[in-house]
């Protein structure tokens, strides 16, 4: 687990001292893997959607990935100089995807290289939080209707343009499902509109 940055084609980038022990490691054996995890907003880290990425990682020329780095690091200018100093990245190879209790799922390296980046993953930390916090009644009434589970709580672990995914709790425990949305969204407002339109749907 470390910073990263991630070129166009999702290969994540790395600017790492060659005294780094996990450096050391990869001039041992080039195979790594990344764990990128989402913001935990639900108290329960287990529930978040994470990614495991896995792959070789080799070092980049650093005109092709400096300034890509550097502007999601910032701080990173301070040590851009330094000769102990390199760019790496990490050739994808597969990933292994956990949305939550019971969703996970292996993602294979060319469907990784040809996904776009969902439009609400810069935002969906903010839903998520709002929708738990605010409109805790309303996703357990989603989840009725459109999961057909009936729910003792609710909250949402994850979302993305297609919809989200529920970590719920029933008197067998707890266990985690994915709702659809009606239609793919773009961005928040529309997120906004479809959770709206679906708390409608089941207002009593």
């Amino acid at each position: 687990m470390m910073p990263y940055a991630v070129d166009d084609a999702g290969r994540p980038v790395f600017f790492v001292s060659s005294m780094a022990m996990h450096t050391q490691n990869l001039y041992g054996d080039m195979r790594a893997s990344l764990l990128v995890m989402q913001p935990d907003v639900s108290g329960d880290p287990l529930a978040a959607a994470r990614v495991t990425l896995v792959g070789a990682v080799v070092e980049a020329p650093a005109e092709e990935v400096r300034e890509l780095y550097l502007t999601r690091h910032e701080n990173a200018r301070y040590w851009a100089d330094f000769s102990d100093f390199a760019y790496y990245r990490m050739d994808v190879a597969a990933a292994y995807f956990i949305g939550g209790f019971g969703v996970m799922g292996w993602i294979q390296a060319a469907d990784y290289g040809a996904a776009k980046p969902d439009p609400l993953a810069d935002v969906a930390a903010g839903i998520i939080g709002h929708m738990n916090a605010d409109h805790a009644d309303a996703v357990r009434r989603i989840l009725a209707n459109f999961g057909g589970v009936q729910a003792d709580e609710a909250s949402i672990t994850s979302v993305d343009r297609l919809g989200f995914h529920v970590r719920y709790k029933d008197a067998d425990g707890f266990h985690g499902t994915r709702i659809a949305f009606p239609r793919e969204v773009t961005g928040t407002d529309e997120a906004r509109t479809v959770f709206i339109e679906m708390t409608r749907a089941v207002r009593p």
